[in-house]
């Protein structure tokens, strides 16, 4: 076999795994085990899990590596994840990314937090691929959220930054901000 038609070969064979690896259907099927907190479209079903229908699939990947492989800590998402191969990583990724999260914001953008916005968006929906959406969030899971990162307990190069320097009552309005946002997820058809 000559050097171009190895290249050529390699080359579909990493193609083939990266579609396996974005399978939203097969993804719907992991989604089972995910369903009982964080709702089959990805709408939370109970306060203390976030909302995760229309989250970029880059970021969730990175979320549920972290929390297999013990750099994130979570009693209940480090036991699940555990258990969890990259393929299903990515296919459950590529399942909740393929709905689309709108949000309604019923109060005055004026008084959406500064420091959170641009990352978060005003209206909760983020415009990073490494930010999660906040829309909707209960003000329970964003208050612990930055409380942790405000501790150390969680930690990220920005957020842990931010919420150093945050007062319980900056980190309350906050967290009522994204809360009192109307918060839609739809299967992206």
């Amino acid at each position: 076999m000559n050097h171009l038609t190895f290249i050529l070969c390699l080359g579909g064979i990493i193609l083939a795994g990266a579609s396996q690896a974005q399978d939203a259907e097969a993804g719907r099927k992991v989604a089972g085990m995910c369903r009982t907190c964080h709702g089959l479209d990805g709408v939370a079903r109970i306060p203390i899990a976030p909302h995760i229908g229309g989250e970029a699939a880059q970021y969730l990947s990175r979320q549920l590596t972290a929390f297999r492989d013990g750099t994130r800590e979570h009693e209940m998402m480090s036991i699940v994840a555990r258990s969890l191969t990259d393929l299903q990583i990515g296919d459950v990724s590529a399942w909740y990314a393929s709905h689309e999260a709108t949000a309604e914001v019923t109060e005055d953008i004026a008084n959406a937090p500064e420091a959170c916005s641009a990352c978060h968006g005003t209206d909760g929906i983020a415009t990073m691929e490494d930010a999660p959406n906040l829309a909707g969030e209960t003000n329970i899971y964003i208050d612990t959220q930055l409380k942790a990162f405000r501790s150390g307990k969680r930690t990220h190069d920005i957020m842990s930054e931010i919420a150093a320097n945050m007062s319980d009552a900056e980190i309350r309005s906050v967290a009522d901000w994204y809360d009192g946002i109307n918060l839609s997820v739809t299967a992206s058809e």
